[in-house]
């Protein structure tokens, strides 16, 4: 496991004081749970290749074919990490009833809102705002999971994120039999063994176009498949 030498880039001053998201005990137990019984159901290893674990404000971003993706991607996560990294997730979904709001505030997720998007009020301007200079991310650059386990283009978001923040550290995760630990349209997982590949950090370059750069974002995801 080799080791990625970060960057030094000055990090663009963010308003206001940094956010911090303070659990209840009960959000916190909750929280521990679910990293137990994720492990459980996925039966996942990590792997970390020319990347290590590290506190510095990072964007995690994966291939998505499963509800599940977010809460096991969080879980795989050392303790440390956790404490200061949020995943995206679909706020249709996980804000749907009262019970799944309660479970996305314990593993500190970001709802975003992906079918009435505001021309002030954006996903990447909401994200941006709400880990300040502190917290890590967990993103889906493909936006919906995939129906087949092919990954989908990237959407844009991740292009912004990157070029808003250039100071992130763009690290791209593929994780592999997701789908089939909670299919479409099922309600219940079911224990299988899944595997997550960590891969090395990557950056917006120098004039770099939209284009360009998602697509060799997307390619850095699909290399780890075969590592």
């Amino acid at each position: 496991m080799a080791a990625v030498a970060h960057q030094s880039v000055d990090k663009p001053v963010v308003g206001g004081n940094e956010p911090r998201v303070e659990l209840t005990p009960l959000q916190r137990l909750t929280g521990q749970s679910i990293t137990l019984l994720a492990r459980f159901f996925s039966g996942f290893t990590v792997r970390w290749i020319d990347c290590q674990p590290d506190m510095c404000q990072r964007v995690y971003f994966a291939n998505h074919t499963s509800h599940l993706d977010a809460v096991v991607l969080w879980s795989a996560l050392p303790r440390e990490l956790r404490k200061l990294t949020r995943p995206v997730a679909a706020q249709d979904y996980w804000a749907k009833t009262r019970w799944r709001r309660f479970l996305a505030s314990s593993f500190n997720a970001l709802l975003i809102d992906r079918r009435e998007i505001k021309v002030h009020q954006s996903p990447v301007e909401s994200m941006l705002k709400e880990i300040g200079n502190t917290y890590s991310l967990i993103v889906f650059p493909e936006g919906s999971r995939a129906e087949d386990g092919e990954m989908g283009q990237f959407k844009s978001g991740l292009y912004y994120l990157a070029k808003k923040r250039p100071d992130l550290e763009l690290v791209p995760v593929y994780m592999d039999n997701m789908n089939r630990i909670l299919p479409r349209g099922e309600f219940l997982p079911v224990p299988l063994l899944s595997s997550i590949t960590i891969g090395a950090p990557i950056w917006l370059e120098s004039g770099e176009a939209k284009s360009d750069f998602l697509t060799r974002a997307r390619e850095s995801v699909r290399a780890l498949k075969d590592r």
